[in-house]
């Protein structure tokens, strides 16, 4: 029955997407479908789901998710968007990968951050902002050692920032422009210290994909 299903929705989705697309669905970290378009990542079914693609990113955070992944994780390139869904009462992903050069539709990064400083509020060119924390349910980014409270969303500016910008950790984005150092604490955990000194923890379930990013 899932699989019938999944064949209808392969088909009436391939009417509406560009014929370099392909489609893959996943549950339970595994892959349950694929269609291949001309850009084939060749993803059999029953393979797992690796970290740092979409199909991970969407089941771990439960959203829509979009972004350009690195050819160290599938072995090919891609840009895609990835989807939560149901099937037979069980959450899934739905996927659908694109080259990497394709950018219908895709948003253009931020070109500066406006954040608050007292009573006044200044414009920051984004490649100037070393890295962004959520904390105590605001959003600070830091510049030239400066704070300034912004009021966009973590959520919201890692679906907005340029590529060299990075999620470390559930309440830190960091610009691997200003990594001046990737150590272990005493717990053996990764900690990155950037050029300002500051030391942004990185979490474990972001590990994998930090690793992958940055190659080591």
């Amino acid at each position: 029955m899932a699989n019938t299903v999944l064949e209808q929705v392969g088909f009436i989705i391939g009417d509406w997407i560009p014929k370099e697309a392909s489609i893959a669905v996943a549950a339970e970290n595994h892959y349950i479908y694929y269609k291949a378009g001309v850009h084939d990542l060749s993803i059999t079914e029953g393979q797992p789901v690796s970290s740092g693609t979409i199909a991970a990113r969407v089941a771990k955070e439960g959203s829509k998710v979009e972004m350009y992944v690195e050819e160290a994780v599938l072995g090919s390139a891609y840009y895609g968007i990835g989807y939560p869904i149901t099937i037979d009462n069980r959450d899934a992903v739905l996927v659908i990968t694109l080259p990497p050069d394709y950018v219908v539709g895709r948003k253009k990064p931020l070109a500066f951050l406006t954040g608050k400083q007292d009573d006044s509020w200044r414009p920051v060119p984004v490649e100037k902002v070393s890295h962004i924390e959520s904390s105590q349910k605001k959003t600070w980014f830091f510049a030239d050692e400066e704070s300034y409270c912004s009021s966009r969303t973590l959520k919201n500016l890692k679906e907005q920032l340029p590529d060299y910008f990075l999620s470390v950790h559930r309440s830190f984005i960091v610009n691997v422009h200003y990594i001046e150092e990737i150590a272990k604490d005493v717990a053996s955990n990764y900690v990155l210290t950037l050029r300002d000194g500051s030391m942004i923890p990185i979490s474990q379930n972001y590990t994998a994909e930090v690793r992958n990013r940055l190659g080591f």
